[in-house]
């Protein structure tokens, strides 16, 4: 029976802090005890503050470090109990994947307009990709997350006296572990930490879960054939040189090594296990006279396959093929790390030469009486290859529209590119991009260091695409597209490098993807496209990509930008002119949506976020980015990360089917858009009122601890755009948000919306809006993350702040803020009918307000520090600044959200 009472919960977190008490006294003996228990008691009667100001700075830290790890393990506990419960539900109601296609054939049922060869074309190129990224919002070191790991492994074991020195073990390793980084990450550190969770990604979920999406499917009477791709994995790590001057070319072709060995030695392991498991003999079984003749050329090539196994295998094909790969494989790696060539028949060129083998295995099986040995541990074997390859994932790279027309400026200065006029510079590009040989009459030495850069990255991905794979990076996206020009700009440069061509033999070897991050570019984004594919020479190499055009939206930007209202809303109306254009000329649309973890960055709970999409515009392709910390708690444990696939392949599948036309009449969507418009407009007004304050900067870098964030080297990325001022339009959106999330007014997730709803009901949409509620999923998916993240402001706590750190000439915001506080949440209930926030989720606030007991004296800590700090004029002791930095990582920790 599904738990409802959380009682196993309350015991590991009740049982684990013990532990973590027991660690205290043993590593810095019962007085620390006595310090945590006396702060926590005095905090939670209202006070604290006299004590923790009384406390040493060596103390300090310690007290810190006592809460964060408390929060640590408190967090361990809840993915546990979250995968507990998932494992009872999955076997009670069905997995994400079965209930999506329970709805999908009673639709049928139903009525809806669907045949099943409807179901197949739609379905023959669908795939999901989530696409993992080093922004900096990963606030653990890989060393306290594996730590965590081993405390998660032994919750779920039998309580045994074994366990038990096991699980204190564990808490003393990570009380000895420092949770603060030495220095800031090298870009191939961070891909490490990705790899971390796509080697058991390959090794443990996607073979079962791909296993299961195929099973269900031909419940839709749909086959998927074992190489299909239905779910595969992307990464802008080492390829994301936006802002980011430690991404060279050659760190990308580094991360995609580091990659592929990743990946190989994976497969090697999973290569043994099929070696271990195809016992078939020929004296018991025929085999394909094709699968005999490669063993036989196998044997040949690979002298390396040990006289034992030659022997003892002799009659065991599959056993010797298996063998063959496991050495292929490796010799692959070694060709990989050396740098040296290909050779035919000893390394694999590409997925798809090993797939080809597989796939004689597979074929020798069914044709010989072994349909249910094909249909098992090799077939699952397959589709995780089809899936991740021998790359793991499919690399983007990612680079700023100004440095393409920088190149171009150079390139040629006879036209003063910089000077033209937008359509002039589409015009200039469209007739460079006809000429055939372009390359060979430019003089790439008129190129400055920084331009060459910028070309020689198109170079090293036609180099790494004929190294390593030609999927080994697919797109190329252009972040601060203003314009068609700037896609014709990186289309001009693939060009040059070789990755397009458009004679009568012409290809294009990469996706060209504007990214759409302000307002006026998502109001934009239809004319964009429509110039772009109604320009024939752009057209032509959309044609050479398969007619696929990829857009990608920006969630965090535009936020930061215009508020969470306007934001969310121009996000929906430009994805549904996208879809509209793409129609028109007969394209399909790929919407790659960038959304971080918290909502104030397009974070929310997936499958809502999915299913809120408009309608038609996930036809079978959708990707996503995955930052941060939402890895870590996405699949960091095999039962989560089977869910987090289980449920974004379900919504995908589902908005595929079921969502291809409006689910809302003509009138209904009039009367809705009106009454969204209405909502966003006051709450653009409300929300650009704040931040064009012009002493905005100083309230918000004097209220929370941004300055400090550099310090705690979350990622390799500086924290402000190249040549950036003080100013806050310069600051990139993770650390708007985090500032604001430290201190607990989280601007960026709520406010101006309480504005625009009043605004909305004055006007007369009261009515509409209880209607859009109930049956439209954008916006209700909105109002829900709204009033999460309502859930965890606490503006008592930011008073705090403000009254010791902030100018009181600058005490007025607080005041706005907490206007608009009220407002959203005294609105909020008005349209659901709740009497309070998170009403209807009592065990989830009940959660939040434990988690603010313990909270608060960090919060407490953090004030005084930072206190510290600032009159020393920065140049504060290494102790205080330590401990500054520890109370911002257990923040994190605590409200599971960094930025």
């Amino acid at each position: 029976m599904v738990e409802s009472d959380n009682s196993s919960l309350r015991s590991d977190v009740r049982r684990l802090g013990d532990l973590l008490g027991q660690s205290l006294v043993r590593q810095d003996g019962e007085a620390l005890l006595n310090l945590v228990e006396s702060v926590r008691k005095s905090v939670r009667e209202g006070g604290g503050e006299e004590l923790l100001n009384s406390v040493s700075t060596a103390d300090a830290v310690k007290l810190v470090r006592a809460f964060n790890v408390y929060f640590n393990l408190a967090n361990v506990a809840e993915q546990v109990h979250r995968s507990r419960i998932l494992t009872e539900e999955r076997e009670i109601k069905g997995s994400w994947i079965s209930k999506a296609v329970d709805r999908i054939i009673a639709a049928g049922e139903n009525g809806k307009n669907f045949t099943d060869e409807d179901l197949k074309k739609w379905l023959a190129t669908f795939e999901v990709r989530p696409v993992f990224t080093a922004h900096p919002t990963e606030a653990a070191r890989r060393s306290v997350l594996s730590k965590l790991g081993t405390i998660a492994d032994l919750l779920d074991e039998r309580e045994t006296i074994a366990r038990e020195r096991r699980l204190a073990e564990a808490v003393d390793l990570l009380w000895q572990t420092d949770e603060l980084r030495l220095g800031r990450p090298e870009p191939l550190d961070e891909a490490i930490n990705a790899l971390y969770y796509l080697d058991d990604l390959l090794r443990y979920t996607m073979p079962e879960v791909l296993d299961d999406f195929a099973r269900e499917l031909r419940r839709l009477k749909v086959e998927l054939a074992p190489t299909a791709t239905p779910f595969t994995f992307g990464s802008w790590i080492g390829g994301d040189r936006d802002g980011n001057p430690n991404i060279t070319p050659e760190v990308t072709k580094q991360a995609i090594i580091l990659q592929m060995g990743h990946a190989i030695r994976v497969l090697i392991a999973v290569m043994d296990e099929i070696r271990q498991a195809l016992s078939v003999s020929t004296k018991l079984a025929g085999t394909s006279p094709a699968l005999l003749d490669s063993v036989a050329q196998d044997l040949e090539r690979i002298p390396e396959i040990e006289p034992r196994f030659r022997r003892i295998n002799v009659e065991e094909p599959y056993r010797l093929k298996a063998t063959a790969i496991r050495h292929r494989l490796n010799l692959t790696r070694e060709r990989h790390s050396k740098g040296s060539a290909h050779q035919p028949g000893r390394d694999y060129a590409n997925t798809k030469e090993l797939l080809d083998d597989l796939m004689l295995m597979h074929t020798s099986l069914i044709a010989n009486r072994g349909e249910l040995i094909a249909h098992g541990l090799l077939e699952r074997t397959i589709r995780a290859v089809a899936a991740f390859g021998l790359f793991h994932a499919t690399m983007d790279v990612r680079e700023h529209s100004a440095a393409h027309e920088k190149v171009i400026t150079q390139l040629f200065p006879d036209a003063n590119y910089s000077k033209l006029s937008p359509v002039e510079k589409s015009k200039f590009i469209t007739e460079k991009l006809k000429i055939n040989g372009l390359a060979k009459s430019i003089d790439l030495k008129a190129l400055d260091s920084d331009a060459t850069k910028t070309l020689k990255t198109f170079e090293a991905i036609k180099e790494a695409q004929e190294t390593f794979d030609p999927e080994v990076i697919e797109t190329y996206i252009i972040s601060m597209t203003r314009g068609p020009e700037d896609v014709l700009a990186a289309s001009l440069l693939a060009q040059l490098a070789g990755l397009i061509e458009l004679s009568d033999k012409g290809y294009a070897r990469v996706n060209i993807a504007p990214l759409l991050e302000t307002v006026a570019e998502l109001r934009a984004a239809d004319s964009i496209l429509e110039s772009l594919l109604s320009n024939p020479v752009y057209r032509k190499i959309v044609e050479l990509r398969g007619n696929i055009q990829e857009v990608m939206l920006g969630y965090s930007d535009s936020n930061k930008d215009a508020g969470i209202a306007t934001s969310q809303w121009e996000i929906h109306q430009a994805q549904r002119r996208l879809r509209d254009v793409a129609r028109k000329y007969h394209v399909q649309l790929r919407i790659f949506h960038g959304r971080g973890g918290s909502v104030g960055r397009g974070g929310g709970p997936t499958y809502d976020a999915i299913i809120a999409l408009p309608w038609g515009t996930l036809d079978g392709h959708l990707k996503m980015t995955e930052q941060g910390e939402v890895i870590s708690d996405k699949y960091s444990l095999p039962t989560l990360a089977r869910e987090n696939v289980e449920l974004t392949l379900a919504a995908a599948l589902e908005a595929t089917v079921l969502n291809r036309k409006a689910r809302q009449t003509p009138d209904d969507l009039k009367s809705w858009n009106s009454a969204m418009d209405s909502v966003s407009e006051s709450a653009f007004k409300t929300y650009r009122a704040l931040v064009e304050h012009p002493d905005l900067p100083a309230y918000f870098y004097q209220s929370t601890p941004v300055e400090q964030l550099g310090n705690l080297y979350l990622g390799s990325r500086p924290s402000r755009r190249p040549d950036a001022g003080a100013d806050l339009a310069s600051l990139r959106a993770i650390p708007w948000v985090f500032g604001w999330t430290q201190s607990r007014q989280i601007v960026p997730g709520w406010y101006g919306v309480g504005s625009g709803l009043k605004a909305a009901r004055e006007a007369g949409h009261g009515e509409t809006m209880a209607k859009m509620l109930k049956d439209w999923h954008f916006f209700r998916t909105f109002i829900s993350n709204v009033e999460m993240t309502i859930a965890k402001t606490d503006l008592k706590t930011a008073r705090k702040y403000v009254e010791s750190l902030v100018d009181p000439k600058l005490h007025h915001f607080l005041e706005r803020i907490e206007a608009e506080y009220k407002l959203t949440i005294s609105e909020i209930l008005s349209l659901t009918g709740k009497t309070e926030i998170l009403g209807d989720q009592q065990i989830l606030a009940r959660t939040l307000q434990i988690r603010d007991n313990y909270l608060a004296p960090l919060h407490l800590l953090q004030v005084s520090l930072l206190k510290k700090v600032r009159q020393q004029g920065g140049s504060s002791d290494s102790l205080i600044s330590r401990a500054l930095l520890l109370t911002i990582n257990g923040v994190a920790t605590g409200l599971r959200n960094t930025g």
